[in-house]
């Protein structure tokens, strides 16, 4: 009975997107072909490099936003001092050249000398001390700025940092958007990092045409010898349809699909011309709801939109089956996660805890945002399995501009989204805890326990008793049903199998200055 009505689904859906595609205006790229035409695919010049994307970027600005693909165009022109490192996901040095925990509450941090910025002036330690204050200023990036009191320039490259508190994650921090090294002197001057993004990354802006693509040129100075860039010029193409950037790799328009759309992964791994990475990732992705409106102020009622739904049927037709269904909506992969409590699909259950909320028929009505192909697609199986109990959910696409602005804001009523983090007690902050409001706690929980569980955990340092109180918020959330998790996703990359140096950790994370043409 579960496969008939997968398939029911997916042969619904699959009309639907049909409709939609006879709907568009002339002009769009549309794939009737099984195969795209490969027979003149162009040979690669070895300075360039042609990347699609599926979602515009909000900003250039590395403070001002929670967006994922704004944070690929900031890993071009930025550096922090320290990064997620793409194999272990631990925090590695960046700009820092050595580190020192004086005592439990004093930080020591040196740079490395002679870092240059793009505006070619030289890196120093005040550079550090005014952007990290500077990123206070943005609600985006207080998650990641509010762990010290005090920062003191010692001499030109050391800073010494003092936290409020015992704090376990000072170098994961130092390795966010959030406290990106820019230029004091165009700090002060009042410089749009928006418009003119200087950093000390790998690459340099060139221009950013809007609904199109974002280019940028190799930093010939770049103080990272290792991972200097090989290609001169890459350009960041924005292709909203998942078939459009698929035939654009077949055809050679595009090198590397960031955002590869899963029902053509199969068709991608069979072509000997190109290459597809996927590892098993830490993607969260789920219907996020908003706890301060009804009907989602209702535990009980969370509770029965949870218990409603199949995750296996979502992560069939959202995710082809790429990826691992999730009760939880903390990642099970970390150390500290917990699926105690979770609420599993039954439909009789779910029939019951609609009932005890009290919500009646005509107000169990609600509107779920999407923005991609993929999210309407797991809009609409939630959809299906929601009417079988009465509750009625009604579905609006958006561009992913006006999408995360109403997420963001707490104007709506659901979500179809996803976040990722390199390690659980981040992710925790980033979505549960109240000082996340307006950035990443798409819930918008403001709940004094869980807040103060993840405020004790971050100032534990002791590894099994942080994993211990960490289990505790899992727990919670679980059982209230802040959120309703669907599944982890695989992390899929496909490109040109002439690009070398691909390779992607489990939280998305890539090295684009590593990548260079087979010669």
């Amino acid at each position: 009975m579960k496969n008939k009505k997968i398939i029911a689904l997916l042969l619904i859906i699959a009309m639907g997107l049909s409709l939609y595609a006879c709907s568009k205006a002339e002009g769009e790229i549309e794939n009737n072909d099984p195969v795209a035409d490969e027979t003149d695919r162009p040979e690669k010049h070895p300075d360039s490099l042609t990347i699609a994307i599926e979602s515009e970027p909000t900003t250039l600005n590395p403070y001002d936003h929670a967006a994922v693909t704004s944070g690929y165009m900031n890993q071009m022109t930025y550096n922090r001092l320290f990064r997620i490192d793409t194999a272990t996901l631990e925090p590695v040095p960046d700009l820092c050249d050595t580190y020192e925990n004086v005592d439990e509450l004093t930080w020591l941090f040196k740079i490395k000398e002679g870092v240059k910025f793009h505006d070619g002036t030289v890196m120093t330690a005040d550079d550090v001390k005014a952007s990290m204050e500077y990123a206070r200023q943005f609600t985006s990036s207080n998650k990641y700025t509010s762990f010290w009191q005090a920062i003191e320039v010692v001499d030109p490259l050391t800073v010494r940092v003092v936290t409020n508190t015992p704090y376990a994650l000072i170098l994961n921090d130092l390795a966010a958007n959030g406290n990106t090294i820019l230029p004091k002197h165009l700090i002060d001057e009042g410089n749009d990092f928006n418009q003119n993004p200087i950093g000390s990354g790998p690459y340099k802006f060139v221009e950013w045409t809007l609904g199109d693509h974002v280019t940028f040129v190799k930093n010939d100075e770049y103080f990272d010898a290792e991972h200097m860039p090989s290609i001169t010029n890459v350009v960041w193409r924005v292709i909203p349809e998942g078939s459009s950037r698929t035939i654009a790799l077949e055809t050679g328009e595009v090198d590397l699909v960031i955002d590869v759309d899963t029902t053509d992964s199969r068709r991608l791994m069979d072509n000997e011309k190109l290459g597809l990475v996927e590892k098993e990732g830490t993607r969260m992705n789920f219907m996020g709801v908003n706890t301060e409106r009804a009907p989602f102020n209702n535990a009980d009622f969370r509770k029965a939109v949870t218990a409603a739904i199949d995750r296996e049927a979502v992560l069939t037709v959202a995710a082809n089956g790429h990826g691992t269904v999730a009760l939880s909506p903390n990642p099970q992969v970390y150390r500290g996660s917990s699926s105690e409590n979770t609420v599993s699909y039954d439909v009789e259950q779910a029939k019951a805890y609609l009932a005890a909320s009290g919500v009646s028929p005509e107000d169990a009505v609600f509107t779920c945002i999407t923005y991609t192909d993929a999210t309407r697609r797991t809009a609409e199986v939630i959809q299906s399995y929601l009417m079988e109990i009465g509750i009625t959910m009604n579905i609006e696409s958006m561009d992913f501009a006006a999408y995360l602005s109403n997420m963001l804001d707490g104007n709506f009523d659901a979500v179809i989204g996803g976040f990722t983090s390199s390690d659980l007690l981040t992710y925790l902050k980033s979505l549960w805890h109240s000082g996340s409001i307006g950035a990443s706690n798409v819930p918008r929980v403001n709940d004094p326990e869980i807040d103060a569980l993840i405020e004790q955990a971050m100032t534990t340092l002791d590894t099994d008793r942080r994993a211990a109180l960490m289990e505790q918020v899992c727990a919670k959330v679980n059982g209230d049903c802040l959120m309703i998790s669907l599944y982890t996703s695989s992390v899929i990359r496909a490109y040109d199998s002439r690009l070398q140096g691909v390779d992607v950790s489990a939280a998305g994370g890539m090295l684009y200055q590593d990548l260079r043409w087979a010669e």
